[in-house]
């Protein structure tokens, strides 16, 4: 199981000095995600310092042209040397409609015309089929040769789909080459949702799970001390407030048994109670859906929940500092605890 971690900058400027240092740890990939600035530019930048893997993790898909996005995967694929994965995402309506100004209508069907005509442009471009998508959202039907890069010479980069719900998870198993399963997860809604949601969208393209990538992304509350897992603790459970509260994620919560918390975080989200949100999630819920502890506990966890399923996992360290050195101590332990754990069949979460 490879181990990737965020390239968190604000904004591109030493993005090239920071992916260095962070590949210097033992990852074997950076990501970078949607803030304050592009998701693209910190990528091109650590193209030129690092030889670890990159994707966005995620792309807004929606406000984006297929073209655009197409364009932008084949030159980070080149310039990094065939290590680049396109990750898309969602996002939620009212951040597309309001803050992109973009359009929300089907979101499981646009997510997959747009992975459909971003696959169909890199096909073109690699001399595998003519230039003609025509769906409900998006068409592309003219490309003259010098708007046309030709292939790359390694390859077409994978296009990956951001997921978490049934539907969107299914569409993914059949179309996009792999899933990131959002971070606001728990082993049971893995096992018992997500799991077989793949299982019926590659059943209904005929593939197995050989043909996509399956990464995880888990939220991280590490430290070598009490007083350091205890930050940490603190800090993540800001973030479980913030994604509880959006209905989104209530499935998350129905499975654990909590469904009731998730308008109650809603509420105190819309009065601004940002300290009460946190408060409300005890640490049954914080250690359900992320993980804690010392690098090593946490490893274990990791590997434990996901290790019979996951080829990669994303590591977030949200809201409290984390060293260099205990980042460093994380990624190892979790190739250490993978290495010693074949991948198996898995486990059932109700047990």
């Amino acid at each position: 199981m490879k181990v990737d971690i965020s390239l968190a900058m604000s904004g591109p400027m030493g993005a090239a000095e920071r992916a260095a240092e962070l590949a210097a740890l033992g990852t074997d990939g950076l990501f970078s995600f949607e803030n304050a600035h592009d998701v693209f530019f910190p990528l091109v930048l650590a193209t030129a310092t690092t030889e670890v893997d990159l994707m966005t993790n995620v792309a807004m898909a929606f406000p984006r042209s297929p073209l655009h996005m197409a364009y932008a995967a084949n030159d980070l694929q080149e310039l990094s040397g065939g290590r680049f994965r396109l990750g898309l995402g969602t996002q939620i309506r009212p951040h597309i409609q309001k803050r992109y100004g973009s359009v929300w209508e089907k979101p499981v069907a646009q997510m997959r015309e747009s992975v459909l005509a971003i696959k169909a442009i890199l096909a073109h471009f690699a001399g595998e089929g003519p230039f003609d998508f025509r769906g409900e959202w998006t068409t592309h039907t003219l490309m003259t040769p010098n708007f046309n890069p030709g292939p790359n010479p390694y390859g077409p980069p994978p296009v990956l789909v951001g997921a978490l719900g049934p539907k969107m998870c299914e569409m993914t198993a059949e179309v996009a080459d792999g899933i990131l399963v959002m971070p606001f997860n728990s082993e049971r809604h893995f096992a018992e949702r997500t799991l077989p949601a793949l299982d019926r969208g590659l059943a209904t393209a005929g593939r197995t799970r050989d043909d996509i990538e399956i990464i995880l992304e888990v939220i991280c509350a590490v430290g070598r001390t009490d007083a350091e897992i205890a930050a940490a603790a603190n800090g993540v459970k800001m973030l479980l407030g913030f994604y509880g509260s959006t209905p989104s994620y209530r499935p998350v919560l129905d499975v654990e048994g909590w469904g009731e918390l998730q308008p109650e975080l809603n509420t105190r989200s819309k009065q601004g109670d940002w300290v009460g949100m946190s408060e409300l999630i005890t640490d049954e819920v914080l250690h359900t859906i992320a993980v804690v502890g010392t690098p090593e506990q946490a490893a274990a966890e990791i590997v434990r929940r996901y290790g019979h399923a996951a080829d990669r996992v994303c590591l977030y360290f949200p809201g409290y500092p984390i060293s260099d050195e205990c980042t460093a101590e994380v990624i190892a332990a979790v190739k250490a605890a993978s290495a010693a754990a074949p991948r198996a069949s898995a486990p059932n979460a109700a047990d």
